[in-house]
């Protein structure tokens, strides 16, 4: 089990790499995190939803996504409030309290039968698990009840890796300090340290891990080196960009007069070619690993725009709303930093806009949410944008699906997921520029306020073999907004868009009568380089044939040269006889 000093050390990436070395060398190897507090997610095969980090350490390990794979999952909607995910379906909103509090013994309890019951399949299935723990095992104000690190490999009896991050400072204090503050037993389990993103003349560290090893009497299996432009799926924080030498994102402070002048002015005006995309930054952003592949292209100046930029936005050619997890709270968020002023200055210049399954709620007429699923019960005033009204129901959909994406005399082939409580209903006469099917059926709709069936409880017959790996390069925060906003008409309402299920194939999203703004459920829509290509050209851009990134190919390849430099820098003789050591203690 792969545990850190502190949030971000390189947990996840680690799992990731190392379930990619396993598998190359012909290992049955899955990844595990028993609970993970994060609000980018994936729905999987099974019909659930986990966090998007193990479905990136799926895909290392040559796996679909599985629920299996994270037990339990909690997207926070508020500062004290998440939706709990126990095996892949949505339960009631707790408040911070019941998750940790003196009253949260059942919820531990129950959360725990599902991750035993989650790891106990896996063991049967796989030569080797890969855990990742959540935050740091130090942190004693939550040790009773932990199944995140400690408590769960107390209860499964196996060996822990321990990484920190030597680019935040203090890394020997980092280290020392959280096997301090673990218990004997605890301690013992801790096998050896993994430091993470050096850079600079290692010959200049050996001392401190000559010390490090002499006083902890545990070795040190690796230094891992800083990667820059390590591209890959983020568990949750935005990926902090810069200018590269290619010409892929920027991210740039913008002004208030700098905003207004490029406000101004088209894309044609501005000197060069390359197509300027904003994505406006709100409190709950899920799901923004959606724009990635805009992030990455080179032909695209590319900002987040978040809270430091209030009232104007800067000129852009492509405005995007995210996701969100509390779309209502999100709306209001907007309103207050005046962006809904700059999303209408932003159509009246001729600048393109979309929305993706929250976004896409926003820009309709109103948002109910009756039940009070993501915040207090009530309905909002959308942005006007597009004749649709949406209402928060209690069942969530989960859906992987494919299709065609048409937009004008073209088409393009679309495939994604899509998450969401909302059923939204348009006019019939509205022209959906989506045709979506399910793919392999394994699609479902979850209750969002029934608690889920937690299955019986595993039987720890043995402790399955597990290790935990290193970790790398870890994207960091952003924020950075964009604009856009202008009223539309309304017509009578009567057609369901959302609730998929009801036919294999069906029209989805919406286009405006004037061709300037598209809403969507699907997560992805950027996914396939085709489609990319073209909604890039509705929104502008010219002579971009080929440039689009194809993101999955992609993912494969950072990979691939994250396994490469794991090999490079860890020690895996010492790895593998923890793997053996966990193995013997199994008999």
């Amino acid at each position: 089990m792969v545990q850190g000093t502190t949030s971000d050390a390189g947990k996840s990436t680690l799992v990731a790499g190392l379930c990619r070395v396993f598998h190359r060398h012909g290992q049955r190897v899955a990844p595990f995190k028993p609970q993970n507090m994060a609000l980018n997610s994936a729905v999987t095969r099974d019909g659930g939803e986990i966090g998007r980090a193990q479905a990136l350490q799926a895909v290392a390990a040559g796996l679909e996504p599985r629920i299996d794979f994270n037990p339990v999952l909690l997207k926070p909607s508020s500062d004290t409030k998440a939706q709990v995910i126990i095996q892949g379906k949505a339960l009631t909103s707790l408040e911070a309290a019941a998750f940790f509090g003196p009253e949260s013994r059942d919820y531990k309890a129950a959360a725990m039968q599902a991750v035993l019951a989650s790891w106990h399949r896996l063991q049967q299935e796989f030569d080797w698990l890969l855990v990742e723990g959540a935050g740091s095992p130090a942190e004693i104000n939550l040790r009773q009840g932990d199944i995140a690190n400690m408590g769960f490999a107390e209860a499964v009896d196996c060996q822990v890796i321990l990484i920190a991050d030597i680019d935040k400072g203090g890394v020997f204090a980092h280290l020392v300090g959280t096997l301090a503050l673990l218990s004997e037993s605890e301690q013992a389990r801790v096998k050896g340290f993994v430091i993470n993103r050096f850079r600079g003349d290692i010959s200049l560290l050996q001392s401190g891990l000559d010390w490090l090893e002499a006083h902890t009497g545990k070795p040190v299996l690796g230094v891992l080196p800083y990667l820059d432009a390590l591209h890959l799926d983020a568990e949750d924080a935005l990926v902090q960009t810069t200018a590269q030498s290619q010409g892929a994102a920027t991210e740039q402070p913008v002004t208030a007069q700098s905003a207004r002048a490029q406000s101004e002015t088209t894309q044609s005006e501005r000197t060069g070619t390359r197509l300027r995309v904003g994505v406006l930054v709100y409190p709950r952003i899920s799901n923004h690993t959606d724009f990635d592949p805009l992030r990455l292209h080179p032909d695209i100046e590319f900002y987040y725009i978040g809270p430091t930029h209030q009232g104007e936005l800067p000129g852009l050619d492509l405005l995007l709303l995210p996701g969100s997890k509390n779309v209502r709270a999100d709306l209001a968020f907007i309103r207050q930093q005046g962006w809904d002023k700059g999303i209408a200055r932003h159509l009246r210049y001729g600048g393109k806009l979309i929305g993706i399954c929250g976004g896409f709620q926003m820009l309709g007429h109103s948002i109910a949410d009756p039940l009070g699923l993501e915040d207090l019960p009530g309905t909002s005033q959308g942005l006007g944008y597009l004749p649709l009204t949406t209402e928060l129901q209690a069942e969530k959909q989960l859906l992987n699906v494919s299709g065609t994406l048409r937009l004008g005399q073209s088409s393009a082939s679309v495939s994604g997921y899509e998450i969401h409580c909302g059923v939204s209903r348009i006019p019939d006469q509205c022209t959906q520029p989506l045709l979506l099917n399910e793919r392999d059926g394994d699609a479902n709709s979850v209750s969002a306020t029934e608690p889920a069936k937690i299955t019986e409880p595993a039987k720890i017959t043995e402790p399955a073999k597990i290790t935990e790996p290193a970790k790398i390069t870890e994207p960091a925060k952003i924020t950075e907004p964009a604009k856009i906003t202008k009223p539309a008409k309304t017509t009578k309402l009567a057609k369901i868009t959302v609730p998929a299920q009801i036919a294999a194939v069906r029209s989805e999203g919406l286009l405006s009568e004037d061709n300037q703004i598209l809403g969507s459920y699907l997560h992805g829509l950027f996914d396939s380089p085709e489609a990319c290509e073209l909604l890039l050209a509705w929104a502008g851009m010219t002579a971009s044939q080929g440039h689009a990134v194809d993101i999955n190919q992609q993912r494969q390849q950072q990979l691939d040269r994250l396994a490469d430099v794991l090999e490079q820098h860890l020690d895996f003789n010492k790895i593998i006889n923890i793997f053996k050591e966990e193995d013997q203690g199994d008999r």
